[in-house]
C-alpha cells in the first residue's frame, strides 16, 4: 500500500477513518492526562482521555450529519460548540484558597487544548494535532520548572491565638518543610487582642496541598493565608 494511499484513506470520511481518529484522540489525549496526572494534577489520565475522544466525537458527527446524510450546513457548526462547552469543565478545575491564592488555571487551559486536540483529530488534522501535543507535553513542565526559577519566595501569614504555643508552633512549621523557612514573628493583621502573627517566608515557587492542610490543622492556629510569589 503506497503512502498517498494511506493518507488518502485516512483522510476521507469513512468507518476505517473515523474508528482511526477515535483511537487517535484517545492516545493523545491520554499522553497529555499521563503528564498531568504524574505530577498530581486533579484532571488526569482518565479526564483527559474523555475530553479529548469526546471533542473528536462531535467533530465526526458534524462531518456524518453532512457526508453521509447529506443534510448540508456547516460539519464545523457542531464542534464549536465544545470550545465554550468545555469552559464548564474548566471551571470546576479552578479553586480560591482563602481569596488569595488562585490554583488550577494550568489544568483547566490544559483541558481546553485537549478539546482542541481532539476536535482536531476528528476533522482528520492529524499533523497538527501531534504537533500540539507533543508541545504540551514538553512545554507544560518545562516553563514550569522556569516559572519555579524566577518565583523562589512563598509567604505564608498566619495568627496564633495563645501566645503561649508560639514557640512549639514554630517548632511544628518548621518540621513540614523541605526547604528553608524564614519565620518572623509580625504584629497580627486583626488587631486582636492577645494574637501573634506569624510570617513565613519559604524557599519555593508553591506550597503542595498536603502542607497547607497540615498547617491549618495545627492547633492554636486561628487562619492561615498564602499569599503571592515574590
Amino acid at each position: 500500500m503506497s503512502w498517498d494511499l494511506l493518507l488518502t484513506m485516512l483522510t476521507d470520511f469513512s468507518y476505517l477513518s473515523v474508528l482511526v481518529r477515535i483511537l487517535a484522540a484517545a492516545v493523545l489525549g491520554g499522553a497529555i492526562g499521563w503528564e498531568r496526572g504524574r505530577h498530581g494534577r486533579a484532571a488526569g489520565l482518565r479526564t483527559h482521555i474523555l475530553v479529548c475522544v469526546g471533542a473528536a466525537v462531535t467533530a465526526l458527527t458534524g462531518l456524518f450529519t453532512t457526508t453521509v446524510l447529506g443534510t448540508g450546513g456547516d460539519p464545523s457548526r457542531i464542534a464549536a460548540q465544545v470550545v465554550s462547552g468545555i469552559g464548564f469543565l474548566g471551571v470546576g478545575m479552578i479553586l480560591v484558597r482563602n481569596r488569595t491564592v488562585v490554583t488550577g488555571l494550568t489544568t483547566a487551559a490544559g483541558l481546553w487544548a485537549t478539546a482542541a486536540i481532539g476536535i482536531a483529530v476528528g476533522y482528520g488534522f492529524y499533523l497538527g494535532a501531534a504537533a500540539a501535543t507533543v508541545l504540551c507535553i514538553i512545554a507544560v513542565p518545562l516553563l514550569g520548572h522556569f516559572e519555579e526559577k524566577g518565583k523562589t519566595l512563598t509567604n505564608i501569614y498566619l495568627e496564633i491565638a495563645d501566645t503561649s504555643k508560639t514557640g512549639i508552633i514554630v517548632r511544628q512549621l518548621r518540621s513540614l518543610f523541605s526547604t528553608p523557612v524564614t519565620v518572623d514573628v509580625v504584629s497580627p493583621k486583626s488587631n486582636a487582642q492577645g494574637r501573634v502573627g506569624i510570617l513565613l517566608l519559604v524557599k519555593t515557587y508553591t506550597i503542595p496541598e498536603e502542607v497547607l492542610t497540615a498547617i491549618e490543622a495545627i492547633d492554636g492556629i486561628d487562619f492561615a493565608v498564602e499569599e503571592c510569589n515574590t
